[in-house]
């Protein structure tokens, strides 16, 4: 596969880089993940100026976006919206999320059952109102509109007609939350074998998201330990000229090549709806997950002393990291599920 990004998708990239850059420094990141609700509210209407939440949008287009929201992770409910949600929404919901006038996620997960998102559901509808407990629900706590699975589909159920429980998270800038549906009022988005099928391109599409967002955390974890490296001396010479810290940097930099080529080339099977991309998708997010950890810890150690300290802005890109790598069942989850495509 010959694959690059457009010259216009890569324009895309650089204001992406520019804007996130320029609204959220370190401190900036640090006092949002401490806030009361880990989110900027200010932002989203600004996302829908800049055309980022367009459902013309190609999947390629959102995984630059996608990219450099690792990079610098956006306070937002960006991914919960335009990954999670967006390919079971209307058109009519779709132009609402486009004007920033809507946030939305998929709740799915269930207390005491296997919590995967191609698990069967529990959640009944009956008289087309809903009834059931979600958890683990992204963002569940700051969007408007659920998209629940139910026993026999997806439906969309108004934030304000359910029980919310917000819940402080390792990354505090994507937290999760229980929700309880005690009959409220859903409407049907797909039943049967067609929501069986939505919720599969959905994470194909939330994997590939995943690890576009982990080549992102990866890459300026790097970022970081290069520079600190440079500049901070010990016994008169930069600590990158030591062995111990170089080759930290230049393991980091190899695992990251090789999760960003696995990551675009998920990215590029989703865009196609290539008949490989449920395998591209599972071996990136497995991949890239596990090497944006890597590179956080990696760039920590090679700070010393001052990597371990809370004011440092590395612990929170560690905590996105994680928060990646535990995204609907961990790397061996994966693994397995590759390894039946290959063997069985």
């Amino acid at each position: 596969m010959d694959f690059a990004f457009s010259e216009e998708q890569e324009q895309l990239r650089g204001f992406a880089r520019d804007f996130l850059a320029d609204r959220y420094d370190d401190v900036d990141l640090a006092r949002l993940a401490d806030s009361e609700t880990g989110v900027d509210a200010e932002v989203w209407p600004k996302l829908a100026e800049m055309g980022w939440l367009d459902a013309e949008l190609t999947f390629l287009d959102q995984a630059v976006l996608l990219e450099e929201t690792g990079y610098r992770p956006l306070a937002a409910p960006y991914f919960s919206t335009a990954v999670l949600a967006a390919p079971a929404l209307d058109d009519e919901t779709a132009k609402r999320v486009a004007e920033g006038g809507l946030t939305a996620t998929l709740a799915w997960a269930e207390p005491g059952v296997p919590q995967g998102l191609l698990d069967p559901a529990r959640a009944t509808v009956s008289g087309g109102r809903l009834t059931g407990e979600k958890i683990l629900v992204p963002d569940g706590a700051t969007v408007d509109l659920f998209v629940v699975t139910a026993a026999d589909g997806l439906y969309a159920v108004e934030a304000s007609a359910a029980t919310v429980t917000p819940h402080r998270t390792l990354d505090g800038t994507r937290r999760l939350a229980t929700v309880r549906f005690d009959g409220a009022p859903a409407r049907p988005l797909a039943s049967g074998d067609a929501a069986a099928e939505l919720l599969g391109r959905i994470r194909d599409r939330a994997y590939a998201a995943a690890a576009l967002e982990a080549v992102g955390v990866a890459q300026r974890a790097l970022d970081l330990l290069v520079a600190y490296a440079k500049e901070r001396k010990q016994f008169g010479k930069p600590i990158g000229v030591y062995q111990a810290v170089s080759h930290k940097a230049s393991d980091v930099y190899v695992r990251l090549q090789e999760a960003r080529s696995l990551a675009y080339w998920a990215a590029w099977c989703v865009a196609e709806d290539d008949p490989m991309a449920r395998q591209a998708c599972l071996a990136a997010k497995a991949f890239a997950a596990e090497a944006a950890v890597f590179a956080c810890e990696n760039a920590i150690q090679g700070h010393g002393g001052i990597g371990f300290t809370w004011e440092h802005v590395l612990h929170r890109y560690y905590k996105r990291a994680q928060w990646l790598a535990a995204f609907d069942g961990p790397a061996r989850d994966q693994h397995a599920e590759i390894a039946a495509f290959l063997l069985d």
